[in-house]
């Protein structure tokens, strides 16, 4: 199975990737994609049941449990599979920045670059790290006497649920680490972004993938739910909401079961009395506004020092107010739609309630004329960090600028927040800035940027979650340890 990116094409499936091949579902219920660009149908997909997802976790405890099977492979050995896997994602990039855009308004300058890439890279990467010497198993000196063997073991099935807004690449921050150890994977795409989900199963099952090893099953919430409380899972990693990882995380205490939690944010941008916001114009929109303003680690909250706030108003409501709007599709666009008519909702308001408390719209604030989930890029001014533009996570191309008196004073509103995901520090010295980047309280940071580095641990300290994505301490949510004792 394959679909196309011809954005004439209306992609139709129903089966699921269950056990290396196409299974059809057990359901009859549909869930329907529809762009967000033209408000037309685009696709329609089976939308998977509770029997669905026994059989997905069937399928990979089969595969995790056979004495000959993946998790027993040599990390080399499972290395080359995930290569030719890498290949075949890659030889499908511009297919799923377009199956991305199509379905979530993330303008293709941005799929094309994250999307299409990330998935590859991260296979290759957590592929080189499980197979450094010394990395599965080590020895050392017992303190009673004799040795200890150390080892690193795969943990078993894991349930990984995928969220809307970067589909791939949040997939395989936890797909290829969990591969990469030998663990198997369910994974539950969003309802919003599952054709691209479709390409995932062809490349496996070009790469040769062995069966059970990964599952696609397309769902709602409430099999989600399902999933997530499955006893044949043992490892659950997800990215979405605070509030919905807080019921999971209620779950999963309650059974004993591992989770990584990556949640909402409502980042800082500290941008100090000499930072160059114009100078830095492109970093400053991606670290602020990336994908639509539909991403977790968003800096939205700029704080701006009073004796200069007014031509810091000014110089961000420029950059935003020059931004093109326009169809995700559309190379030149830097702002796409909200992913769907419920999220635009969402969106404005927020904007109603700004203006109703207070704030001061410098440029948007309103919904461009025509079809599409579009909303305009937003700026408010005389913002106060208690006000719930300030304080809530609107997901969408909204900025709220809020003045601070002095250092101490920005430092403290940075982290006068619920949430600790991402945010960022604006100044031409850079030593200053990674000195106040120090002392705010948050997952990660940028200093007159913000680039999300593979290679780095990524995830959020208070209401944005637990645990940590990507770098090499991504793969510890993935191994359990055992001790050898050789007295």
């Amino acid at each position: 199975m394959s679909i196309t990116d011809n954005v004439d094409t209306f992609v139709d499936s129903n089966d699921n990737y269950i056990g290396g091949e196409w299974v059809p579902s057990e359901g009859s219920a549909r869930i329907t994609i529809t762009s967000p660009s033209t408000e037309e149908a685009i696709g329609s997909v089976v939308d998977g049941t509770e029997g669905d997802m026994d059989r997905a976790v069937a399928a990979a405890r089969a595969a995790f449990d056979d004495p000959t099977g993946w998790s027993t492979w040599a990390p080399g050995q499972r290395a080359e599979v995930l290569e030719r896997f890498a290949v075949a994602l890659e030889a499908r990039g511009a297919e799923t920045a377009s199956a991305v855009s199509r379905q979530n308004g993330m303008p293709l300058s941005v799929s094309s670059s994250v999307e299409s890439a990330f998935p590859g890279l991260l296979l290759r990467y957590y592929s080189g790290l499980v197979a450094e010497p010394g990395f599965l198993e080590s020895t050392r000196p017992a303190m009673f006497g004799g040795l200890t063997t150390v080892r690193r073991e795969a943990l078993g099935v894991v349930a990984a649920i995928i969220p809307w807004n970067f589909p791939q690449a949040l997939a395989f921050t936890k797909l290829a680490p969990a591969l990469a150890m030998g663990n198997t994977v369910v994974m539950k795409p969003s309802p919003e972004t599952v054709l691209d989900s479709l390409i995932v199963g062809a490349a496996a099952i070009e790469a040769g993938l062995p069966a059970g090893v990964l599952n696609i099953v397309p769902a709602g919430r409430e099999v989600g739910a399902y999933l997530v409380s499955h006893p044949g899972v043992d490892k659950v990693a997800f990215t979405g909401s605070s509030a919905a990882g807080r019921q999971i995380a209620a779950v999963c205490g309650g059974l004993l079961r591992p989770v990584t939690l990556e949640l909402g944010g409502k980042s800082a941008a500290l941008v100090l009395e000499d930072a160059d916001l114009v100078g830095n114009a492109a970093q400053f929109l991606n670290a602020t506004m990336p994908n639509n303003g539909q991403t977790c680690n968003a800096s939205t909250r700029i704080l701006v020092p009073h004796s200069k706030y007014a031509a810091f108003v000014d110089d961000i409501t420029d950059m935003v107010k020059a931004m093109k709007v326009g169809d995700a599709l559309d190379p030149e666009t830097q702002v796409g739609p909200m992913v769907s008519a419920r999220q635009r909702d969402r969106v404005m308001s927020y904007v109603d309630r700004g203006r109703a408390d207070g704030a001061r719209v410098t440029t948007g604030g309103g919904r461009p004329d025509g079809v599409g989930y579009f909303v305009q890029p937003t700026v408010f001014a005389d913002v106060t960090n208690d006000q719930v533009i300030a304080q809530e996570e609107i997901f969408g191309p909204v900025l709220t600028v809020i003045g601070y008196s002095d250092e101490a004073e920005g430092i403290r509103l940075a982290n006068d927040s619920e949430f600790g995901l991402g945010g960022s520090v604006w100044s031409q010295d850079t030593a200053r800035a990674i000195d106040v980047a120090r002392h705010v309280k948050t997952g990660s940071i940028g200093i007159n940027s913000y680039v999300n580095d593979p290679a780095s641990p990524f995830g959020g300290v208070k209401s944005s979650g637990m645990g940590r994505e990507q770098g090499p301490e991504a793969l510890s949510s993935y191994f359990t340890y055992k001790s050898i004792y050789n007295v």
